[in-house]
């Protein structure tokens, strides 16, 4: 059975928020299905989007686990975003939390150094 995943995020300012999110992904979105939708796709079959709707923002929290977080939060680092917060659990696994210009949370976990 294939599944993809289409993971949404609400926002207030929706051409704020595009921006920020092409500045923590580090490309424009994949495609924009209408004037306030934009996805991007992260890997295959598994997308992130926005979506204009007003007072229904912040409430998001997502998680990606990727091969190489350091590297990852480096490239955000140089696009000018900085995390909101950092974790480290008791097994070593780490993640780093950035919030968008409503709240939302996106996160990126990573294996124990």
């Amino acid at each position: 059975m294939a599944i993809d995943l289409f993971a949404g995020i609400s926002v207030d300012d929706y051409a704020a928020a595009l921006a920020w999110y092409e500045r923590l992904f580090g490309s424009p979105p994949a495609f924009l299905p209408n004037d306030t939708e934009a996805v991007w796709e992260l890997a295959e079959h598994r997308y992130v989007y926005l979506e204009h709707r007003p007072g229904h923002a912040g409430h998001a929290m997502h998680t990606l686990f990727v091969d190489d977080l350091d590297a990852r939060v480096a490239g955000i680092a140089e696009r000018g975003l900085r995390p909101w917060q950092r974790e480290t659990y008791a097994n070593g696994v780490r993640k780093i939390v950035y919030r968008d210009p409503d709240g939302n949370e996106m996160g990126f976990g990573g294996a124990p150094v």
